[in-house]
């Protein structure tokens, strides 16, 4: 994944913030919209391409466009610094292959310890029962 090569294929876009904020709000375009081309990316391979559309499928559109927002800052360009490297962390958590998981046995101490309890619970049966008569 080619970090620098993803972020120029990005699309960005200012979008008037919801919300209250007085006359400031209502003239300032400080929410902003980032649009990635998930399709026609050269940042990614196409093993890369195929995990993000497993791994994000519910976000990504029927266009194979990812779409994010950001309005947490007041300032533009912070937003823009923030979406960015929302997206970047997104792609890199689809990307991670996760660890094959090792099988493993049970440890010394856990066997011993389930002997025992066993043992102790056949004791305890044996013990309720009635002397023999003889």
């Amino acid at each position: 994944m080619d970090k620098e090569r993803i972020r120029t294929e990005v699309t960005l876009k200012g979008i008037r913030s919801s919300g209250a904020g007085g006359q400031h709000v209502n003239k300032v375009a400080s929410k902003m919209e980032l649009t990635f081309d998930v399709a026609n990316s050269f940042g990614l391979t196409p093993g890369e391409k195929d995990r993000i559309y497993r791994k994000l499928g519910n976000r990504i559109s029927k266009e194979k466009i990812l779409q994010l927002q950001c309005d947490t800052a007041r300032s533009q360009h912070k937003n823009k610094e923030l979406v960015i490297a929302r997206l970047i962390e997104l792609l890199n958590a689809a990307v991670k292959v996760p660890k094959k998981r090792k099988k493993t046995g049970p440890t010394r101490t856990a066997v011993e310890k389930r002997l025992k309890a066993k043992r102790i619970g056949a004791e305890k049966k044996i013990s309720r029962k009635k002397p023999d008569p003889h």
